[in-house]
């Protein structure tokens, strides 16, 4: 006659569970779900200069494609000659992996919603947060004769949110 009541599993299921609670824990720890989506607001000053107001050289309202996007993205020149995207009264929503992108304007992919392929494009950062004032340096090889349009562009899903092209101010 079987005197064994159970198998192993019924009589130590605790064991799955605690292995269930640690792949859990290191999975969450690994990908960080809760630092996917930025949903901060952000109000940085205009970079100053101490003898001369930043000249304006660009501006564009920003339109959204994917996500309601407004605001204005204008370039600045200080008086070093550094040169700076400024995004002012800016609202987009939150989302994952956003970064702000010069852009040629003609780029086709502008039009639509999703990008298929690769954007040129010159990269300006990580989008700071999803409302408010903020500022991105331009870096050197950012040519405004080529690039002459702002993107607000989600990589993890090649959405852009927002374009604003730009014209001499």
């Amino acid at each position: 006659m079987n005197t064994h009541t159970g198998s192993w599993l019924s009589r130590n299921k605790w064991i799955p569970i605690l292995m269930g609670i640690a792949v859990s824990v290191a999975a969450w720890w690994a990908f960080r779900p809760e630092k996917l989506f930025i949903n901060q607001k952000v109000n940085e000053a205009a970079p100053a200069a101490l003898s001369l107001e930043p000249e304006a050289l660009y501006t564009g309202k920003l339109e959204g494609k994917v996500h309601h996007t407004s605001g204005r993205a204008t370039v600045y020149k200080t008086a070093e000659g550094q040169e700076y995207l400024r995004l002012s009264d800016f609202t987009t929503s939150i989302g994952p992996d956003v970064h702000v992108l010069l852009v040629r304007a003609e780029d086709q992919a502008l039009d639509g919603e999703i990008v298929k392929g690769e954007i040129d494009s010159v990269e300006l950062g990580s989008l700071k947060g999803n409302q408010g004032d903020q500022n991105y340096a331009l870096p050197e090889r950012a040519d405004l004769n080529k690039y002459h349009a702002v993107a607000v562009y989600c990589e993890r899903f090649h959405a852009i949110f927002g374009v604003a092209r730009l014209e001499k101010f």
